[in-house]
């Protein structure tokens, strides 16, 4: 099983640098993510 936690200290940010590559890439079982700073609404997200 892989685990992946990251800080990103905002998504919005983290997703203009390439995050969703990363996340796609990683292929991890459990993704947990911390400090998004994101109101609804700001990105829409397909995962």
């Amino acid at each position: 099983m892989k685990l992946v936690s990251w800080n990103v200290n905002g998504l919005r940010a983290c997703i203009k640098k390439g995050f969703m590559d990363y996340f796609h890439d990683v292929d991890a079982d459990i993704f947990s993510v911390q400090q998004i700073k994101l109101q609804e609404g700001q990105v829409e997200l397909e995962l």
